[in-house]
Parts: C-alpha cells; sequence; structure tokens
C-alpha cells in the first residue's frame, strides 16, 4: 500500500502487530508527507563483494588524539597511551632548522602489527559519546534528491568534529554548484566523497546553500519539486562562485574506506566514526517514530533509494542508528532507527572515513597567542608555536603530534626587532601562518609563513609609534578576510587597526582610558562580535566588545579578576565548552600568569545571561606570562604555553578540571 493517510498507516501496523509507532504528533486523516529520496544504487557496491576489513589495523595506522576516543581504545588494546605526562626533554634544533618547518611529517608511531579485534560492544551512538556531543544538527534537503550528498557531508563533519574536537559545518551547495547538480538529479556517495577528496569542501558562508528550515526554496531551481530521480526541476543550480579565500577555509580528506561485513561496521562504529549507508524506502517509512525499530509492513511499496548516516547502533534493540535529511520533524528529532537487514540496509555496503584535515576558518576561535593547530603531519594537527629568541628574533617550534612521544623541535630562526611575545595565526590565504608582534621601536610587525613556497616572508612595519605590550591579532569575517590588530598605547588607550584584502592596514578608532596592557586577546566571537580582555592601572581585567551587528563601536564590558600586572597580560580563547551543536555560543577561556609566578584560569559562561566570569583554577609555579592558549584535537583539552621567569618555554595542559604541568619546551 501506498497509506495515504497516517491512519491508514496505523491500521496495517495494527493488523500485522508490528509495535513501531507512527508519529504521535499527527492525526489520522493528515496524509503522510514524502520527502524527497535520491539514491542511485546502480554503482553502489554491494556488502557481499567488498572486502574484509582489519578495523584494527586501520585504528593503529592512524592513531586518534582525540584522548576520549584514545583513551577507550588503549583500554582494547588497540592503541599505546599518549605520553603526556611531563618529561625532562628539551626540544632540539634538527634538520628542519634548514629545510623548513613544513618540510614534515608525523610518523606512524603506534602503527605496529594490531591486536585482534574482540566482539564489538552492544550498542553505539554518537550523537552523545564519552559525555560529549558529535553529531551536527539534522538538515532538510527539501524537496531535492539530494541525500547522497547531505549524508557525505555529514560524514565530513562528524570526522572533523571526532578527529579534532571542533563543530565544522560545511556547504552541500559547495558540491552541488560545482557539479550543476540539479534538484531531481540521484546519485551516490562515491561522486561527492570522490570529488571532495580532489577539490575538498567549504564552510556554508564561503558557498551558501539552504540546508536548514527556514530557508526560502521558491526559486525555479526548487520548482516542481521532483517525484524521483530524473523528475521535477532540472534546471542547474546558481553558478558556484565560492569566495576568493575558499583554498583556505575548506576541509581536505583523503580516500574513503567500504566496508561490507556487519562486524567489521560495526567495530568501525566503534572504533573510528560513523558510516554512509544505502536503504530502500517503503511507503510506510515516512511515517516511523519513537524507540522502537523500523520494520517494514508487508503491504508497504518501494519508494525508491535513499542515503544516510549511521551515527550508532543497539544490539539489544537490534538496529542501526541513522541520521536522516528530512528536517527534525521527522523520526525522533530527524533521527531514525532501523531494523538489521530491513530493506537492504545491510546489502550494500557503508562508507567510513578517517584522516580528515580542517581549514584554518574552523579553528580560528580556538586558539590565540603565539601558538596554533595546524594541518601538517600524518593527523593534520600538529602544533606551531612561535617564541621571542636571542638577538630579538623570534625562533618556530613545532610539536609532531602524530607520534605518541610528542616531541617539540625546532625549526627556523627570524627576525630581529621582536619586542614583545607573538600573536599567531593560521589563515584562509591559502592556510599560511601570519604573526604580529610588538617591535623593540614600539610599532607592529607583520611577518607569514607561504605555504606555497614553505618559507617565512616579513610583511610591513605598521601601526601607532607607541605601542607597549603584545598584541591582539585575529582574521575576521570582513572583506572576507580582514586582519583585525588591536594594540594598547602608552596614552592608556587601545587602537584599532585592520588589513583589507589587497594588503594595506588602515587605522581605526582609539577607545578605552586607563589601560596598561593589551595582550593576545582579541576574537571575533560565534555572535560576530570582536571582543578583547585588557589590564587595567588598577589590576582588573576589563571586558570589551565591538557592536558588530550595529553601530561597530566598541562598548565596555564588565570587569573581573585582581593583582594583573601589565608585564603578564591575558590570553583569551572561545572553545567548544558549552556548544550544544555547531550553532552554539562556546564559552570564553582566559588565561593570565600574576605576579608570584602563578596561572590563573577564568572562564565566562555565554549559556547563562550575563555570562558571568568565574575562576577556575590557579596553578603552576614561577610563570612569567602565558605565550598561548589553544583547545585542539586532544579531547578538548586546553594546551597552554607559558615563558617561565627562568626564561625557558613550558607547556601545561587541561584534562576534565585538573591542569598538569607538562615538559620544558626549550629557552625563549
Amino acid at each position: 500500500m501506498a497509506f495515504s493517510t497516517f491512519g491508514e498507516l496505523r491500521q496495517e501496523l495494527a493488523s500485522e502487530g508490528l509495535t513501531w509507532t507512527v508519529n504521535p504528533n499527527f492525526s489520522d486523516d493528515l496524509d503522510i508527507p514524502r520527502p524527497a529520496l535520491g539514491g542511485d544504487f546502480t554503482q553502489w557496491p554491494r556488502a557481499a563483494t567488498v572486502p574484509r576489513v582489519d578495523v584494527s589495523a586501520a585504528v593503529a595506522a592512524n592513531p586518534t588524539t582525540n584522548t576520549l576516543l584514545r583513551n577507550y581504545l588503549v583500554t582494547l588494546g588497540l592503541l599505546q597511551p599518549l605520553r603526556l605526562q611531563a618529561e625532562p626533554v628539551l626540544g632540539s634544533v634538527g634538520p628542519l632548522a634548514q629545510t623548513g618547518a613544513m618540510a614534515r611529517t608525523a610518523g606512524q608511531a603506534g602503527a605496529a602489527a594490531a591486536p585482534a579485534v574482540a566482539a564489538p560492544p552492544s550498542s553505539v551512538d554518537w550523537r552523545s559519546r564519552f559525555g560529549w556531543p558529535w553529531i551536527t544538527e539534522i538538515r532538510d534537503q527539501d524537496p531535492c534528491e539530494h541525500c547522497w550528498i547531505y549524508a557525505s557531508v555529514a560524514l565530513i563533519e562528524a570526522m572533523v568534529r571526532i578527529e579534532h574536537c571542533v563543530w565544522c559545518l560545511r556547504s552541500e551547495g559547495d558540491y552541488i554548484e560545482a557539479n550543476k547538480v540539479p534538484c531531481g538529479q540521484c546519485g551516490n556517495a562515491d561522486a561527492v566523497l570522490t570529488w571532495v577528496q580532489g577539490n575538498a569542501i567549504a564552510d556554508l558562508d564561503c558557498v551558501p546553500w539552504v540546508d536548514r528550515d527556514p530557508g526560502n526554496r521558491t526559486g525555479g531551481y526548487w520548482s516542481p519539486a521532483p517525484s524521483g530521480c530524473g523528475g521535477g526541476s532540472m534546471q542547474a543550480p546558481p553558478v558556484w562562485a565560492p569566495l576568493s579565500d575558499r583554498p583556505g577555509r575548506t576541509v581536505r580528506i583523503p580516500a574513503y574506506t567500504n566496508l561490507g561485513n556487519i562486524t567489521d561496521q560495526k567495530n568501525w562504529l566503534d572504533a573510528v566514526g560513523p558510516l554512509v549507508v544505502g536503504f530502500d524506502v517503503y511507503s510506510d517509512f515516512y511515517g516511523w517514530s519513537g524507540s522502537t525499530p523500523y520494520v517494514k509492513s508487508a503491504t508497504a511499496t518501494l519508494e525508491g533509494g535513499h542515503v544516510m548516516l549511521a551515527v550508532g547502533y543497539n544490539d539489544s534493540l537490534g538496529c542501526w542508528i541513522v541520521k536522516n535529511s528530512w528536517g527534525p520533524g521527522w523520526g525522533d528529532g530527524g533521527f531514525g532507527l532501523i531494523g538489521y537487514g530491513q530493506c537492504n540496509i545491510d546489502t550494500y555496503a557503508k562508507v567510513g572515513l578517517q584522516l580528515t584535515n580542517p581549514d584554518p576558518w574552523t579553528k580560528r576561535r580556538n586558539h590565540n597567542g603565539g601558538m596554533i593547530e595546524s594541518g601538517d603531519g600524518g593527523r593534520h594537527n600538529n602544533f606551531e608555536l612561535l617564541a621571542p629568541s636571542s638577538g630579538n628574533s623570534f625562533t618556530h617550534w613545532w610539536r609532531d603530534n602524530g607520534n605518541p612521544a610528542l616531541p617539540w623541535s625546532k625549526a627556523e630562526v627570524m627576525g630581529n626587532d621582536v619586542g614583545e611575545i607573538l600573536t599567531l595565526t593560521g589563515t584562509t590565504y591559502n592556510r599560511n601562518f601570519e604573526t604580529v608582534y610588538l617591535t623593540t621601536g614600539s610599532r607592529l610587525h607583520h611577518w607569514y609563513f607561504d605555504q606555497g613556497t614553505q618559507k617565512w616572508n616579513e610583511g610591513p612595519v605598521f601601526g601607532p609609534s607607541d605601542a607597549i605590550g603584545p598584541v591582539g591579532f585575529i582574521e575576521s569575517s570582513y572583506g572576507p578576510g580582514n586582519f583585525e590588530v588591536v594594540a594598547c598605547r602608552r596614552t592608556g588607550q587601545l587602537e584599532h587597526w585592520w588589513r583589507d584584502t589587497s594588503f594595506n592596514w588602515h587605522q581605526g578608532p582609539d577607545f578605552g582610558s586607563g589601560i596598561v596592557a593589551m595582550g593576545p586577546s582579541l576574537i571575533q566571537s560565534t555572535w560576530g562580535n570582536l571582543e578583547l580582555v585588557a589590564v587595567l592601572a588598577d589590576g582588573q581585567l576589563q571586558h570589551w566588545w565591538r557592536d558588530d551587528a550595529g553601530t561597530k563601536n566598541w562598548f565596555i564590558g564588565g570587569t573581573f579578576a585582581a593583582g594583573i600586572s601589565a608585564n603578564s597580560p591575558p590570553c583569551l580563547i572561545q572553545g567548544q565548552y558549552g556548544m550544544a551543536n555547531e550553532y552554539g555560543n562556546g564559552n570564553f577561556e582566559l588565561c593570565v600568569a600574576l605576579p608570584n609566578g602563578t596561572v590563573q584560569h577564568w572562564w565566562r559562561n555565554n549559556q547563562v545571561p550575563g555570562f558571568p566570569w568565574t575562576l577556575s583554577a590557579t596553578f603552576g609555579s614561577g610563570v612569567d606570562c602565558v605565550v598561548a592558549l589553544v583547545e585542539g584535537s586532544f579531547g578538548f583539552n586546553l594546551e597552554l604555553i607559558v615563558l617561565r621567569q627562568d626564561g625557558m618555554l613550558q607547556h601545561y595542559w587541561r584534562a576534565g578540571a585538573t591542569w598538569n604541568a607538562g615538559v620544558v619546551i626549550g629557552p625563549a
């Protein structure tokens, strides 16, 4: 039966004794909506033809640095622990000092012969695992036959989150427009993932696309809506016109993996992440809801092929847990439970992915000061650190995060006018590294590492002639790609400078009073505002923000903390804590050193009215100032670099609520 109404479907389920629930929000006389499908399985590999995948070997060859997942894999005997404890080992000068910082890849340390994988656990659910959410919000492919695109993009987003611990919203329109895919065109995951492998995939600001409600789908591209593959509108999508900095705001991926054996699929879901699945949709599936897995009724009729993302499974219920692309009104908030073997879900191979390489734009709020987590190395997450060194130079240090020993090494030494700690960021300009620092002549100096030539290049000296202390420096959404710098002047004011996309620096306004230091504490928050924290003459920290949705004026916020020195300004990021999904506003995290040599960690709760600042911890000893703060790929740990009073750089990190003293990196 085609089941015209929800009442007809309820009657049929009752007559067959099927116990799954028809969506109770819809009355019996209401017509059942039929969202679009789009799966073309003619070229999709069958599970029976796919060779077995040694998941343990795949895990060992590409060891995750997500400590939440890794600690679990250690208990299974699949990986060795990361050496996060303090070790009395200094960074060493190696051949990279001559060959350049980027001529390196992380070794496959930890990739020894893998043990046999034990039976997979009875259930896995990536919607909430290890106490964190990992799956992006439900999208809506309506009215197009584009499930194959939405599921593939959902896989990339999920794997970036799992492998790099950051939300990463991608644009289905990037693929659709680049490949001129009409609304009624069906396809498979191979087409999307193969294209992304060669071209990467951009964010929604780079290539806008309507993929969630409300959204305007009234144009000719969307209408008439297709009723099957090749039906409805076959008009080409809008011309592909990504922003000019697309190369620096795309996620890169390697080849994907087909899995056919069900045990292999469960082991992959347990040890790696979600899988794209193919599924034959029958007429009763549109009405499924509740907590009992879907089982096809005897009289349901075939509607077509559909592609979704398996985010887990549950053996006690006998089902796969899937993320659909029909909006949150279908199923269980857009997710579904499908019984094992139902409607060929286990006949078609499932598709997995490892080694995603997210762009600097995705990570831009998660770091500040002299260190970033880059896309370099075997895991695409090496630490890059710039710190002052002798002769008023600066040194580029890096940590190989693909090696369980996590060794620090020294790369280049450059410059001769460094007057303070540096502020570093990765940018959308071909993923270049860029830094701005205070010079010995009280001005600002820009340098950048060109990914094309693999060399550091000196940029212009600019800004006021009476700047003091470290500076705030970011790439913003203006332009897009404008640089924003805020420096403190000896007048007690802050001065804002910005660089346009033609690489010209412009002076902005002076604002504030009674300010004695600005640090690496400038961010562009998820609200779109520029925000910073500066040190007042009375030793308090002062929050400022620019109303970027309205007047674009700077406004004074609240004060907090006490006893802060002008010689040790704060470092501020906006991290992933508090972000229940990719549209949330993460909490602010701030670290600052005190005159007694300890470090304070403050955080601002961005989930409650008033946005209160709270002192979280005081830790460490012999610290002169904070050099950098990063929230990276290590299970949402906070990573801190400090300059000690003895002139050495040291790493601290926070796991859970505990701060730990890490290795001494080397001299500054």
